[in-house]
């Protein structure tokens, strides 16, 4: 056993009070994390490590999307334990261990538990008006207050990007300045590419008309819903790996139909219950629009083509 695995096992007897301490499993934590299951006193834990210096900033974004989707009691996620430095360099990120599978059986139950989830802060907010009085103490505490800004409480990462959430009035400026122009900024730094440049000058002005007549209010959002972050245990449907804010319930959906994963079934059950507004296929372009940048920033020109391409479609 080699030195940092015996510091991070005793940092996890020290933090978990437990003597027991048995690895039963390993997980490939996506291209970002490595993961791995613990047997501890009190049952199984899944721990997840990052060696990268940002790491304690992107694993206390994911505790913190953790606890908020739990505080809403619509979709289930692990529970989160503990955020810790890692002696040997980065972060550690305990929580629940959960038997999952890929997802098969359960896919209108998502649908509708991510329905359920985007709807959840808009009932809150119907809720307060109607009793005309607090019903709401705060994120972390007994209930759940009602958030009429886009933005989140905390700094998460969507890979280990980190994402500024500064609240904000107005969707489509939440979206341009906190979401679109950042990861742009990343590309102009790494690549210099003038031709993004100048398409991005262009796509900027067109999309406050993909807004025009809508009213959007903010809802609690996974922020990383693609197939390799949703799963299923006997009981149900489980998602994980959150990056959350508060944005439009549309961005949603950008990610899940871009790499597979999700049937439809889970798209019947999500637009039985929030159904597609006018104009629903050309802000995908746009939600796609970030999720490729995003791609390019993590992996490479690889995504160049796509990003290009999208962004033309968006102004033809």
């Amino acid at each position: 056993m080699s030195m940092e695995v015996k510091a991070l096992e005793h940092l996890l007897k020290v933090e978990l009070a437990t003597d027991k301490l048995r690895l039963i499993g390993r997980a490939g934590g996506g291209c970002i994390n490595d993961g791995c299951s613990y047997e501890t006193d009190t049952g199984k834990v899944f721990i997840k490590t990052n060696s990268k210096s940002e790491a304690k900033l992107m694993f206390d974004g994911e505790v913190a999307s953790l606890q908020t989707i739990r505080s809403t009691n619509t979709v289930r996620v692990p529970r989160p334990i503990k955020s810790l430095a890692n002696p040997s360099g980065g972060a550690v990120l305990i929580m629940e261990h959960l038997d999952m599978h890929s997802l098969n059986r359960h896919q209108k139950m998502l649908g509708e538990r991510i329905a359920a989830l985007h709807l959840h802060n808009q009932h809150v907010g119907d809720e307060l008006k109607k009793h005309k009085g607090t019903i709401g103490k705060g994120v972390g505490q007994e209930d759940v207050q009602y958030v009429d800004k886009f933005g989140f409480y905390t700094t998460t990462c969507c890979g280990y990007i980190p994402q500024a959430n500064d609240w904000q009035q107005e969707w489509p400026t939440f979206f341009i300045n906190q979401r679109l122009q950042p990861q742009l900024d990343l590309i102009e730094r790494d690549y210099g590419d003038r031709e993004v440049h100048q398409l991005w000058s262009q796509v900027q002005s067109k999309i406050p008309v993909l807004f025009e007549g809508m009213t959007i209010r903010p809802s609690l959002l996974h922020g990383d819903l693609w197939g390799g972050n949703v799963a299923e245990t006997s009981e149900g449907a489980v998602v994980f790996d959150p990056a959350s804010f508060y944005g439009h319930s549309e961005f949603e959906l950008a990610i899940a139909g871009m790499f597979g994963g999700f049937g439809h079934n889970f798209y019947d059950a999500y637009h039985s219950l929030i159904p597609k507004s006018p104009g629903f296929e050309k802000r995908m372009k746009l939600y796609r629009l970030f999720n490729y940048l995003n791609h390019w920033n993590h992996f490479g020109t690889g995504y160049k083509g796509s990003t290009l391409s999208t962004m033309r479609s968006l102004l033809s």
